[in-house]
């Protein structure tokens, strides 16, 4: 691409990176850049590529024409960050290795007839997948990579064979009443859901979690089978508290809340965590989609899932509260057991990637409260039915003293009236002007009368 050609959104390209280079696939598409009132012009180090894709963006989570002057800001301060991108990747259609729909599938729970623990990963994936093309996390990175924030996942254990956390990962202590060992995770979802967090870039791969810097703090909540209870949840929560986490992403769901689940949102919330929790369960098929705890309770935040390039998934539909939606459908990461990648679906995915952005935010504004925090992700987000979680604007846009985003302003600025016109610059100049009128007479006098008498005394000489 040469200097001064624009790039439209869904278009992929060439990032300048430390550990080289990535190239970055989007859906293809003909509208430009969300939020920005012309297309953008990338620097002259950005390499434009042509990335075929079957992935479609649809703009309903993007904003009215009303709305863009707020996000404009936001938009253009994360292309003047392009220089972070993430290292070496490729377009899924040049990737040699296998496609997201052949990778092995991971799930919240593994049904009765499965036995034994899902085989380790082997798959390598080069390529970027689409939640890191849609979230942008790599246009947020100079500002805050998550460091010196701990996310807590709750789920059933984190292996780490990857070594995408390395000294990262801590692990809490196993809970009583048959939680699981969180250092060993039969059923990969919470290996999963922790390297969508806070995974590592590694060379070879545009695959890298949304905070790469963060801390995970893993915290058993489930049986080898995947199943938990709201005891169990309740337990991990004050754990997770306990262990001092600043997020918390409860990767499993109970279809009933209790009075004790509900007292351990209010306690993690209390010590300044922010509680992201599935709208619903991976797994549901009932239509609408059955509320799920602790998503439930008001002091959580409740996410659902998103599907590649955007789209609400087909035929979904959620009984209970839904604050903000995130990539979760068809998203990529690594499996248990091994340095390979899986692939999975579900509103646990998109807690996984709100989770991230929260610690972000936290590592640039430490001092936010969850409330705070809250509000800071829902204002910041794309205008829809659902708000569409929005990294770069929740990561870039400043906040105020109260924790809120501050707006941008979309109307023109009122001057002030002017203060009625003093007396006193015309008596100053009335008194400047007879002071100067008086000067000239007597100069001019000083002049005259002298000349008057020389004049007299001549004449009276010649007389």
């Amino acid at each position: 691409m040469t200097d001064g050609s624009s790039v439209t959104w869904g278009s992929s390209f060439t990032l300048p990176s430390s550990a080289g280079s990535a190239t970055v696939l989007s859906p293809p598409t003909s509208s430009t850049l969300p939020g920005l009132p012309s297309s953008p012009t990338l620097p002259s180090s950005s390499t434009l590529l042509s990335s075929p894709s079957p992935l479609s963006l649809p703009f309903s989570p993007f904003p009215p024409a009303s709305n863009r002057v707020r996000l404009a800001g936001s938009a253009l301060a994360a292309l003047l960050l392009l220089a972070a991108g993430p290292a070496a990747g490729t377009a899924w259609a040049d990737d040699p290795s296998p496609a997201p729909s052949s990778l092995p599938g991971i799930a919240q729970q593994r049904g009765g007839s499965d036995k034994g623990c899902v085989p380790a990963a082997t798959a390598p994936v080069t390529a970027v997948p689409w939640p890191q093309t849609f979230l942008r996390p790599d246009q947020a990175w100079p500002l805050s990579q998550g460091a010196g924030v701990t996310v807590a996942v709750l789920g059933s254990g984190v292996d780490d064979a990857s070594g995408a956390l390395g000294n990262r990962l801590t692990r809490a202590a196993r809970l009583a009443g048959g939680g699981g060992d969180p250092a060993r995770d039969c059923v990969g979802h919470g290996t999963f859901v922790a390297d969508l967090i806070a995974a590592g870039h590694r060379d070879g791969t545009g695959f890298t979690g949304i905070a790469p810097a963060a801390k995970v703090l893993a915290v058993g909540v489930t049986d080898d089978t995947g199943a938990t209870n709201a005891t169990l949840l309740a337990a991990g929560l004050r754990a997770a508290a306990d262990g001092g986490a600043r997020v918390i992403c409860v990767a499993a769901t109970v279809p009933a809340g209790t009075d004790a689940l509900r007292d351990a949102v209010r306690y993690a919330v209390g010590k300044g965590a922010l509680v992201v929790a599935p709208a619903a369960a991976d797994s549901g098929q009932q239509q609408p989609l059955a509320a799920a705890y602790p998503a439930a309770y008001p002091e959580a935040l409740a996410v659902r899932d998103l599907a590649p390039g955007g789209t609400t998934p087909a035929n979904t539909a959620y009984a209970g509260r839904v604050d903000l939606a995130a990539p979760g459908d068809a998203v990529m990461s690594h499996g248990p057991g091994g340095p390979g990648y899986a692939t999975a679906s579900g509103p646990s995915f998109a807690a996984a990637f709100t989770a991230g952005t929260a610690a972000l935010v936290l590592a640039r504004t430490p001092d936010l409260t969850a409330a705070q925090l809250t509000r800071r992700l829902l204002a910041t987000a794309y205008p829809s039915a659902v708000p569409t979680l929005d990294l770069v604007a929740a990561v870039t846009q400043l906040p105020t003293t109260a924790g809120a985003v501050a707006p941008t302003p979309t109307t023109l600025l009122t001057m002030p009236t002017p203060p009625p016109r003093s007396p006193a610059p015309a008596q100053a100049a009335t008194i400047a002007l007879g002071a100067f009128a008086v000067t000239l007479l007597t100069g001019a006098t000083a002049v005259v009368i002298p000349r008057a008498r020389r004049r007299r005394r001549r004449l009276i000489g010649k007389a």
